[in-house]
């Protein structure tokens, strides 16, 4: 099974939302099957086979979600990281003020799921092989 040690390793090769998809390819090889990102602050929940998990405990600051979700604005922010525009915890920051708590990376689906506060799914994207 994979550690969080391997995925540090392979998520340290990431400096924008450009590099994603490489870093989905990295996490197929280690064996991850989805995680969870918590954006109040920053921990990560890894899955593998036969209900193996890890969990990446480093966090930063506390952020303050939003009780509303913004989509439309959360998706130019998106859009934004994806190009390269953003470092990840400047994204972190727009997905708060946006309303998104939490994404969930489903690797077998190749989807990253973005979700409000109430676990209601505001955007669900295709991650691009």
């Amino acid at each position: 099974m994979f550690t969080i040690a391997q995925i540090k390793e392979a998520h340290s090769r990431v400096k924008s939302g450009a590099d994603f998809p490489t870093y989905i390819q990295d996490l197929i090889a280690l064996g991850v099957k989805g995680y969870d990102t918590f954006v109040n602050d920053g921990h990560v929940e890894y899955f593998g086979t036969d209900n193996f998990r890890a969990a990446a405990t480093e966090t930063y600051d506390s952020i303050t979600i939003a009780s509303a979700p913004n989509k439309e604005r959360f998706i130019e922010f998106l859009v934004m990281h994806q190009d390269g525009q953003t470092d990840y915890l400047t994204f972190c920051n727009h997905a708060a003020q946006c309303g998104i708590a939490r994404w969930s990376v489903s690797i077998i689906e190749m989807t990253c799921t973005y979700f409000d506060q109430s676990g209601s799914a505001i955007l669900i994207e295709k991650i691009p092989s």
